[in-house]
């Protein structure tokens, strides 16, 4: 078989290295984050990011009633949960359907994935509907974030 080449002389494997260099450049770029950034501790004061390690939050990613929103959501769960587990991959916040419904879990979980999407998200309604439970999971390091960012010993 033979290799083609473009006219400049440029293999394929090349062309493919480039624009998969280019793709990931981009993707870090549209998430808001430079290179470097990415693997840094540093928080921007009034800036769009806050980054822990390999985990960054991207504050501009909701709007401003979407934020304030969302904040009111969050400090209502937290003083809902009735249990915080953690498990081998995060954490699992626990509430009674009651307190906290699957819908308003879920309506959290949608804008946090829009400014954390490193989280991996996962809502059970267990115990005959008796427990609803939102799981936090993700890549190493994670359990330090979520201590961290939720306030958990």
């Amino acid at each position: 078989m033979k290799k083609m080449e473009m006219k400049s002389g440029t293999s394929h494997a090349s062309r493919m290295a480039v624009t998969a260099a280019l793709g990931m450049t981009l993707v870090y770029t549209a998430a808001g984050v430079g290179m470097r950034e990415r693997y840094s501790n540093e928080t921007k004061v009034g800036g769009a990011m806050t980054v822990q390690g390999q985990f960054y939050c991207n504050a501009k990613a909701l709007s401003p009633a979407e934020r304030a929103r969302h904040e009111e959501l969050t400090k209502r769960l937290l003083a809902k949960k009735i249990a915080t587990l953690e498990t081998e991959k995060g954490y699992e916040f626990q509430f009674r359907p009651e307190d906290a419904s699957v819908a308003e879990v879920a309506e959290w979980v949608v804008a946090e994935s829009k400014c954390c999407p490193f989280f991996d998200f996962h809502i059970d309604l267990e115990e005959e509907g008796r427990l609803v439970c939102l799981r936090l999971t993700g890549a190493e390091g994670i359990k330090t974030f979520i201590r961290s960012e939720f306030g958990l010993k």
